[in-house]
C-alpha cells in the first residue's frame, strides 16, 4: 500500500481544518476518545453540529481563536492508500510553517472560499508549491453551500485559478467543488451539485497519480559511519543514510563527494538483510569495495550522473525570521547531513507574490520569497531544483541563536 503525503493550504477561515476533520469523520478514522473529546469541547457550528476543526486545532490558542497556528499532522488510511495530512496555517505571518509542511508533501490542496475567489494567500501558497516542486495541485472550492452550490461561481474561480497556474508554470491542476461543513463531495458525492461529474475528494486522493521524473540518479547522504570494531565484526564498515532517487544497485560505480574518490557498491544492507538494489526513501547501510575516507555529511553519488559540488550557487529563499536577511552575517547552511558556513553575497531580487513580478529593492524580510547568491566556505553537494528536487533543498541557520531563518531551493550555479 503506497503512502500519499499532502498538505492543505489557504487563507484564514477557508475551512482547511474543517475539511480534514470532515474527511476523518466520514471515513470513520476518528477514535472514540477523540470524538468524545471534541463533543465535550462544546465548540459548535451555527447549525448546532460539532465543529470538526477541533480535530486538528491542538494548541490552546488555536481553539480559542478558531485558527490554525502550527502545522498539524494527521494520519489515516483506506483500503486503497495510507495518508499523511499536514494542516497548514492560513495567516500570512505563519507562512514559514506552511513552507515546512509543504517541503515533505507530494500534493497540495489549495482551498478557496467560494465567496472570495482567488486572493493573495491563494497566490502565495500556489507560488510556494511551485518553488518546492510539489507534484500535484488540487484546488478545492470550499463553502459551496454559501453560494447556493452555483456552477457558475465554481467555473469562474476555476478559470481565474487556471490563469494563475499558467503564469506560475504549474501544469498539473485539478478542481473539486466541496462543502467541508456539510460534507458535500468530501467522501460522498453531493446530490446538490449534480452538475459536477468528477470524483469526490477522497476518491481523488485514493486514485491520483503523476508522472515520476526519471533522473537516472541516486544519492546517499551519509548520516552515520558504522564501525563496531568488535570481535565478531572486526572489519565491518558501513555507511548509513536515506536514499534519494532510484538506481542504487550492488556492483555499481560510485563517487564520494566532495572528495571525488571513486569506488563500487559491495553490498546494500537493510534490516540485517542484503539487498540487490535500494529504492528512493529507503534507509540502508551501504558497503563499498574500497576503504575510502567517508564521514557524516559526505554524499555517495551515482557515477553515471554525479551530484554537483560547488562553493557558489543561486537559490530561492523563503525567509522565516523577523530580522531581515543580512548580507554581512555568516549563516550555517544545512543540506541533508552536510553543514557548512555561508554568506549571502547578494539579494538578486524579491518576488511580488501578488503579481509574480521581480522586485529589485535589495531586501528580504519575514515571509518574503526571493533569489539570492550564496558563497560557502566549503564545497556544497547538491542538485538543481529542475534536476533532482529532493536534493536541491537546504535550510539557513543563524549561529547566534541556532534558529532556522530560511528555506532554500537551489536553482543555479553562481
Amino acid at each position: 500500500m503506497n503512502i500519499l503525503k499532502f498538505i492543505t493550504a489557504g487563507s484564514v477561515d477557508d475551512g482547511k481544518s474543517t475539511l480534514i476533520g470532515r474527511l476523518l469523520y466520514d471515513t470513520n478514522s476518528i477514535l472514540d476518545d477523540q470524538l468524545e473529546a471534541i463533543q465535550k469541547a462544546n465548540r459548535k457550528n451555527d447549525d448546532g453540529t460539532v465543529d470538526l476543526a477541533i480535530l486538528t486545532d491542538g494548541l490552546k490558542a488555536e481553539r480559542e481563536q478558531g485558527i490554525t497556528i502550527d502545522v498539524a499532522y494527521k494520519y489515516f488510511q483506506t483500503e486503497a492508500r495510507k495518508f499523511i495530512i499536514a494542516d497548514a496555517p492560513g495567516h500570512i505571518q505563519y507562512t514559514r510553517n506552511m513552507v515546512t509542511g509543504a517541503s515533505n508533501s507530494d500534493l497540495i490542496i489549495v482551498l478557496i472560499d467560494a465567496r472570495k475567489g482567488v486572493i493573495e494567500q491563494t497566490k502565495r501558497h500556489s507560488f510556494i508549491a511551485k518553488l518546492l516542486s510539489l507534484r500535484k495541485v488540487l484546488v478545492c472550492v470550499n463553502k459551496m453551500d454559501m453560494v447556493d452550490y452555483s456552477a457558475s461561481v465554481f467555473e469562474t474561480i476555476k478559470s481565474d485559478y487556471q490563469l494563475l497556474a499558467d503564469r506560475l508554470g504549474i501544469k498539473d491542476v485539478d478542481f473539486v467543488p466541496v462543502s467541508a461543513l456539510k460534507g458535500d463531495n468530501i467522501v460522498y458525492s453531493s446530490d446538490r451539485m449534480g452538475w459536477y461529474t468528477g470524483p469526490t475528494l477522497l476518491t481523488y486522493l485514493e486514485t491520483v497519480t503523476w508522472e515520476e521524473e526519471v533522473s537516472n540518479a541516486w544519492r546517499l547522504p551519509v548520516q552515520w559511519v558504522i564501525r563496531p570494531q568488535s570481535a565478531d565484526l572486526p572489519d565491518y564498515r558501513g555507511y548509513a543514510g536515506r536514499v534519494i532517487g532510484d538506481g542504487l544497485t550492488v556492483g555499481e560505480e560510485v563517487v564520494v563527494l566532495p572528495s571525488g574518490v571513486r569506488s563500487r557498491v559491495q553490498a546494500i544492507e537493510f534490516d540485517q538483510k542484503d539487498l540487490l538494489y535500494a529504492v528512493d526513501g529507503q534507509s540502508v547501510v551501504l558497503h563499498l569495495t574500497d576503504d575510502v575516507d567517508v564521514s557524516r555529511g559526505d554524499f555517495v553519488s551515482s557515477a553515471t550522473k554525479v551530484s554537483r559540488s560547488e562553493r557558489s550557487f543561486e537559490a530561492n529563499v523563503s525567509w522565516f525570521e523577523n530580522r531581515p536577511l543580512d548580507t554581512n552575517q555568516v549563516y550555517i547552511l544545512q543540506n541533508q547531513t552536510q553543514v557548512t558556513k555561508v554568506k549571502v553575497l547578494e539579494v538578486l531580487y524579491r518576488y511580488d507574490v501578488h503579481s509574480q513580478d521581480k522586485v529589485y529593492d535589495g531586501g528580504i524580510g519575514l515571509n518574503d520569497i526571493g533569489r539570492i547568491l550564496v558563497k560557502a566556505a566549503d564545497e556544497v553537494v547538491f542538485d538543481l531544483n529542475n534536476e533532482l528536487a529532493a536534493n536541491a533543498r537546504a535550510i539557513l541557520i543563524d549561529p547566534r541563536n541556532n534558529l532556522t531563518v530560511g528555506a532554500l531551493t537551489i536553482e543555479g550555479i553562481g
